[in-house]
């Protein structure tokens, strides 16, 4: 845990320090999400990339329309539209009327949210492939460490952190990955902005530094003296 305490030090002020919670308790500072809102009740953001489709109108249908730090998108015909803070649905609704204001007739207007920004998560430590990255749906821990291609091989799965900013209050708890592939503990689930901290483990990376100077170092007799 002295690695990691390290990394939170600065994090005392918030609930996320040298001592956080383990065990059972982990999964009472950082319950499961509740009340995600739905696909349909998501409302778009700025950054957040649309693909639109107008029925049989291949001219003006696009995709990977990003909405801009505004909050603002643009169309086609349309120009300049508030695409922050509406639905997916109300967005629509909204580019159907101003084609058809254009003398369209009957607009049939989908949008889809392709990615959002407020919908990922942060991946950091000793995992191959640190970042952020897109979650949709139900998330698990495990699912977020398989997004970021699993752990590096000097990786201490049982001081795996998650931080969630929880009635804007900063909570961290160190759960075991080891017991959860198992099936001893419960897999945690993960929320939107959620960040994973994977601990390193001293003696792993030790040891590893020593395998891997062992063609060296056997040329000097230097394991005869262990």
């Amino acid at each position: 845990m002295v690695a990691l305490s390290a990394m939170l030090g600065a994090c005392a002020d918030d609930n996320v320090g040298p001592n956080l919670r383990t065990g059972e308790a982990a999964y009472e500072t950082i319950p499961a999400p509740v009340g995600a809102p739905r696909v349909q009740d998501y409302r778009i953001g700025a950054l957040d990339t649309l693909d639109i489709v107008v029925f049989q109108e291949a001219d003006i249908s696009t995709r990977g329309v990003v909405v801009d730090a505004a909050g603002v998108i643009s169309m086609p015909l349309i120009g300049r539209i508030q695409a922050a803070g509406n639905t997916s649905t109300q967005l629509a609704d909204l580019l159907a009327a101003k084609l058809a204001e254009r003398f369209y007739v009957n607009p049939q207007v989908t949008v889809t949210v392709a990615s959002s920004v407020a919908q990922r998560v942060t991946v950091q430590g000793d995992v191959k492939e640190p970042g952020i990255y897109p979650i949709s749906g139900p998330t698990t821990l495990l699912d977020t460490i398989a997004l970021a291609k699993g752990e590096s091989e000097d990786a201490s799965l049982r001081e795996v952190i998650v931080i969630r900013y929880i009635d804007g209050k900063r909570m961290g708890a160190v759960f075991d990955l080891k017991r959860i592939r198992r099936g001893d503990d419960a897999d945690p689930a993960i929320a939107a902005r959620d960040t994973i901290i994977v601990g390193h483990s001293t003696g792993k990376s030790a040891w590893h530094d020593i395998l891997r100077a062992a063609p060296l170092l056997a040329g000097f007799g230097v394991f005869a003296q262990f």
